[in-house]
């Protein structure tokens, strides 16, 4: 596999609250995930249409402000099943 396209984002997924014991990953606060493109490793499968929408947001030259964060490249995001809040930093590289 040859990657032509050099990515201009990355993005820190950081669980910003929640416990283990109520996630069937067990992701728990301070849990750290990074990824440019690719699905962070280990993170959740469910979870990740969520993810994907909110970095295509950056990709495509928009903001989170319009989906209510008062930071244009960072916001809160619920897991699929609501135990678990994650916290998106996007950062143009």
């Amino acid at each position: 596999m040859h990657k032509w396209i050099t990515e201009d984002w990355e993005f820190i997924i950081t669980v910003s609250s929640g416990k283990a014991e109520h996630c069937r990953l067990g992701f728990e606060e301070g849990d750290t995930f990074k990824c440019r493109y690719e699905v962070p490793s280990g993170f959740c499968p469910k979870t990740m249409p969520v993810l994907h929408t909110l970095c295509e947001i950056a990709r495509c030259g928009g903001n989170y402000v319009s989906r209510g964060s008062d930071k244009k490249y960072e916001i809160d995001f619920p897991c699929a099943d609501g135990a678990i809040t994650f916290h998106l930093l996007a950062k143009h590289i």
